[in-house]
Protein backbone atom coordinates (compact mmCIF):
# COMPACT_ATOMS: atom_id res chain seq x y z
CA UNK A 1 0.00 0.00 0.00
CA UNK A 2 1.27 3.36 -0.79
CA UNK A 3 2.23 6.26 1.61
CA UNK A 4 -0.79 8.29 -0.21
CA UNK A 5 -3.04 5.16 0.21
CA UNK A 6 -2.73 4.39 3.84
CA UNK A 7 -2.67 8.62 4.37
CA UNK A 8 -5.85 8.76 3.20
CA UNK A 9 -7.12 5.17 5.13
CA UNK A 10 -6.01 7.03 8.38
CA UNK A 11 -7.84 10.33 7.77
CA UNK A 12 -10.49 7.77 7.19
CA UNK A 13 -10.23 6.86 10.60
CA UNK A 14 -9.20 9.19 12.24
CA UNK A 15 -12.56 11.05 10.45
CA UNK A 16 -14.82 8.49 12.02
CA UNK A 17 -13.26 8.53 15.07
CA UNK A 18 -14.28 12.08 15.06
CA UNK A 19 -17.60 11.72 13.82
CA UNK A 20 -18.87 9.63 16.39
CA UNK A 21 -17.14 11.96 19.16
CA UNK A 22 -13.92 9.32 20.76
CA UNK A 23 -12.24 12.43 19.41
CA UNK A 24 -14.19 15.66 20.88
CA UNK A 25 -14.04 18.93 19.64
CA UNK A 26 -11.04 20.59 21.12
CA UNK A 27 -9.43 17.15 22.04
CA UNK A 28 -5.33 16.90 20.88
CA UNK A 29 -4.53 14.29 17.86
CA UNK A 30 -1.44 13.29 18.96
CA UNK A 31 0.65 12.34 16.19
CA UNK A 32 3.21 9.78 17.56
CA UNK A 33 0.62 7.85 20.21
CA UNK A 34 -1.99 7.83 17.37
CA UNK A 35 0.60 6.01 14.91
CA UNK A 36 1.44 3.82 17.49
CA UNK A 37 -2.14 2.90 18.54
CA UNK A 38 -2.89 1.98 14.47
CA UNK A 39 0.76 0.27 13.94
CA UNK A 40 1.85 2.76 11.54
CA UNK A 41 4.61 5.17 11.18
CA UNK A 42 4.50 8.86 11.81
CA UNK A 43 4.82 10.22 8.10
CA UNK A 44 1.46 8.48 6.51
CA UNK A 45 -0.26 9.67 10.36
CA UNK A 46 0.87 13.51 9.36
CA UNK A 47 0.15 13.48 5.72
CA UNK A 48 -3.61 11.85 7.37
CA UNK A 49 -3.68 14.90 9.75
CA UNK A 50 -3.08 17.26 6.89
CA UNK A 51 -5.68 15.67 5.01
CA UNK A 52 -8.75 16.61 8.15
CA UNK A 53 -7.06 20.00 8.01
CA UNK A 54 -7.72 20.96 4.66
CA UNK A 55 -11.54 19.72 5.46
CA UNK A 56 -11.53 21.95 8.71
CA UNK A 57 -11.87 19.02 10.83
CA UNK A 58 -8.42 19.48 12.52
CA UNK A 59 -7.14 22.87 13.39
CA UNK A 60 -3.27 22.63 13.23
CA UNK A 61 -1.08 24.34 16.09
CA UNK A 62 2.95 25.54 15.78
CA UNK A 63 5.05 23.22 17.63
CA UNK A 64 1.82 21.40 19.50
CA UNK A 65 -0.31 18.49 18.80
CA UNK A 66 -3.34 19.47 16.75
CA UNK A 67 -6.73 19.78 17.87
CA UNK A 68 -9.96 18.53 16.49
CA UNK A 69 -11.49 21.86 15.68
CA UNK A 70 -14.41 23.54 16.90
CA UNK A 71 -16.09 25.65 14.76
CA UNK A 72 -17.97 28.68 15.47
CA UNK A 73 -22.14 28.69 14.63
CA UNK A 74 -21.27 31.62 12.52
CA UNK A 75 -18.47 29.38 10.74
CA UNK A 76 -20.77 27.02 10.34
CA UNK A 77 -24.05 29.22 9.07
CA UNK A 78 -22.04 30.58 6.68
CA UNK A 79 -20.77 27.22 5.12
CA UNK A 80 -24.34 25.97 5.19
CA UNK A 81 -25.62 29.10 3.45
CA UNK A 82 -22.47 28.62 0.26
CA UNK A 83 -23.37 24.70 0.27
CA UNK A 84 -26.78 25.26 -0.70
CA UNK A 85 -26.49 27.84 -3.32
CA UNK A 86 -24.18 25.41 -4.99
CA UNK A 87 -26.23 22.42 -4.48
CA UNK A 88 -28.89 24.23 -5.97
CA UNK A 89 -26.55 25.47 -8.88
CA UNK A 90 -25.90 22.02 -9.19
CA UNK A 91 -29.10 20.49 -9.76
CA UNK A 92 -30.09 22.64 -12.30
CA UNK A 93 -26.86 22.60 -14.13
CA UNK A 94 -26.95 18.31 -13.34
CA UNK A 95 -30.36 18.68 -15.04
CA UNK A 96 -28.93 20.74 -18.60
CA UNK A 97 -25.41 18.71 -18.45
CA UNK A 98 -25.63 15.67 -17.23
CA UNK A 99 -25.13 12.57 -19.13
CA UNK A 100 -27.14 9.54 -18.73
CA UNK A 101 -24.73 7.25 -17.53
CA UNK A 102 -23.69 10.21 -15.04
CA UNK A 103 -27.63 10.33 -13.44
CA UNK A 104 -27.50 6.21 -13.51
CA UNK A 105 -24.73 6.57 -11.18
CA UNK A 106 -26.71 9.08 -9.13
CA UNK A 107 -29.33 6.85 -8.95
CA UNK A 108 -27.10 3.52 -8.05
CA UNK A 109 -25.93 5.79 -5.08
CA UNK A 110 -29.60 6.63 -3.84
CA UNK A 111 -31.09 2.92 -4.36
CA UNK A 112 -27.76 1.64 -2.51
CA UNK A 113 -28.63 3.69 0.45
CA UNK A 114 -32.09 2.83 0.62
CA UNK A 115 -31.29 -1.12 -0.40
CA UNK A 116 -29.00 -1.30 2.49
CA UNK A 117 -30.08 1.87 5.14
CA UNK A 118 -31.16 -0.61 7.89
CA UNK A 119 -28.10 -2.70 8.14
CA UNK A 120 -25.59 -0.26 7.87
CA UNK A 121 -23.71 1.73 10.63
CA UNK A 122 -24.75 5.27 10.75
CA UNK A 123 -21.84 6.67 9.90
CA UNK A 124 -22.15 4.17 6.41
CA UNK A 125 -25.55 5.67 5.95
CA UNK A 126 -24.34 9.15 5.93
CA UNK A 127 -20.99 8.65 3.77
CA UNK A 128 -23.85 7.31 0.78
CA UNK A 129 -25.73 9.98 1.54
CA UNK A 130 -22.84 12.16 1.19
CA UNK A 131 -21.77 10.34 -2.06
CA UNK A 132 -24.84 10.93 -3.49
CA UNK A 133 -24.83 15.10 -3.15
CA UNK A 134 -20.91 14.90 -4.57
CA UNK A 135 -22.06 12.49 -7.38
CA UNK A 136 -24.71 15.75 -8.34
CA UNK A 137 -22.36 18.14 -8.13
CA UNK A 138 -19.94 16.60 -10.32
CA UNK A 139 -23.22 15.85 -12.81
CA UNK A 140 -23.19 19.57 -13.17
CA UNK A 141 -19.84 19.38 -15.20
CA UNK A 142 -18.65 22.14 -14.03
CA UNK A 143 -15.22 21.50 -12.22
CA UNK A 144 -14.97 24.37 -10.60
CA UNK A 145 -18.77 24.16 -8.90
CA UNK A 146 -17.87 20.25 -7.91
CA UNK A 147 -14.41 21.49 -6.07
CA UNK A 148 -16.01 24.51 -4.35
CA UNK A 149 -18.96 21.71 -3.62
CA UNK A 150 -15.90 19.51 -2.22
CA UNK A 151 -14.28 21.50 -0.29
CA UNK A 152 -17.37 23.13 1.12
CA UNK A 153 -19.13 19.93 2.17
CA UNK A 154 -15.74 18.42 3.72
CA UNK A 155 -15.77 22.03 6.43
CA UNK A 156 -19.37 20.74 7.19
CA UNK A 157 -18.64 16.82 7.71
CA UNK A 158 -19.19 17.43 11.17
CA UNK A 159 -21.87 19.40 11.23
CA UNK A 160 -23.79 16.96 9.07
CA UNK A 161 -23.35 14.29 10.45
CA UNK A 162 -24.66 15.44 13.54
CA UNK A 163 -27.96 17.17 12.17
CA UNK A 164 -28.14 13.63 10.36
CA UNK A 165 -28.80 11.81 13.80
CA UNK A 166 -30.48 14.16 15.27
CA UNK A 167 -33.17 14.03 12.99
CA UNK A 168 -33.13 10.63 11.32
CA UNK A 169 -35.81 10.81 8.89
CA UNK A 170 -35.54 7.65 6.69
CA UNK A 171 -38.55 7.46 4.55
CA UNK A 172 -38.49 11.24 4.22
CA UNK A 173 -34.61 11.40 3.25
CA UNK A 174 -35.46 8.14 0.54
CA UNK A 175 -38.34 9.55 -0.76
CA UNK A 176 -36.57 12.95 -1.44
CA UNK A 177 -33.21 11.23 -2.92
CA UNK A 178 -35.57 9.09 -5.23
CA UNK A 179 -37.87 12.20 -6.49
CA UNK A 180 -34.29 13.90 -7.32
CA UNK A 181 -33.28 11.57 -9.38
CA UNK A 182 -36.83 11.25 -11.03
CA UNK A 183 -36.36 15.16 -11.74
CA UNK A 184 -33.11 14.62 -12.87
CA UNK A 185 -34.07 12.35 -15.37
CA UNK A 186 -37.42 14.05 -16.37
CA UNK A 187 -35.12 17.23 -17.10
CA UNK A 188 -37.11 19.44 -14.80
CA UNK A 189 -34.49 22.00 -13.24
CA UNK A 190 -37.42 23.51 -11.20
CA UNK A 191 -38.18 19.99 -9.81
CA UNK A 192 -34.57 18.89 -8.88
CA UNK A 193 -34.34 22.25 -7.19
CA UNK A 194 -37.23 22.62 -5.28
CA UNK A 195 -36.66 19.05 -3.67
CA UNK A 196 -33.15 19.41 -3.24
CA UNK A 197 -34.31 23.17 -1.39
CA UNK A 198 -36.55 20.64 1.24
CA UNK A 199 -34.01 18.15 1.87
CA UNK A 200 -31.60 20.67 2.62
CA UNK A 201 -34.14 22.71 4.70
CA UNK A 202 -33.81 21.57 8.32
CA UNK A 203 -29.96 21.71 8.05
CA UNK A 204 -29.68 25.11 9.61
CA UNK A 205 -32.33 24.26 11.80
CA UNK A 206 -30.41 21.26 13.10
CA UNK A 207 -27.38 23.07 13.61
CA UNK A 208 -28.42 26.06 15.37
CA UNK A 209 -30.27 23.49 18.08
CA UNK A 210 -27.23 21.53 18.37
CA UNK A 211 -25.08 24.61 19.25
CA UNK A 212 -27.82 25.82 21.95
CA UNK A 213 -27.86 22.59 24.01
CA UNK A 214 -23.88 23.28 23.57
CA UNK A 215 -24.43 26.23 25.30
CA UNK A 216 -22.70 28.41 22.70
CA UNK A 217 -24.63 32.03 22.62
CA UNK A 218 -25.77 32.76 19.33
CA UNK A 219 -25.72 35.81 17.08
CA UNK A 220 -28.65 38.07 17.60
CA UNK A 221 -29.19 38.04 13.83
CA UNK A 222 -28.76 34.19 12.27
CA UNK A 223 -27.74 34.41 8.80
CA UNK A 224 -30.01 34.74 6.00
CA UNK A 225 -31.50 31.23 4.60
CA UNK A 226 -30.91 31.17 0.99
CA UNK A 227 -34.06 31.54 -0.75
CA UNK A 228 -35.89 28.53 -1.84
CA UNK A 229 -36.24 28.16 -5.68
CA UNK A 230 -38.90 29.86 -7.61
CA UNK A 231 -42.00 27.06 -8.38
Amino acid sequence: MSDETLAENIANHLRREILRGNLAPGSQVKERDNAAEMGVSRTPMREAIRILAKEGLVTLRPARSPIVAQPTFREVADNIEVLTSLELLSAKLAVERATDAQIDEIAEVAGRMARDYDTLDMIDVFELDMEFHRAIARASNNPVLAEAHRAILARLWRARYLSATRKRSRDRVLRQHDEIVQSLRARDPKAAQSTLYAHLEALLDNVTEYFKLEGEELPPETPERVEPPAK
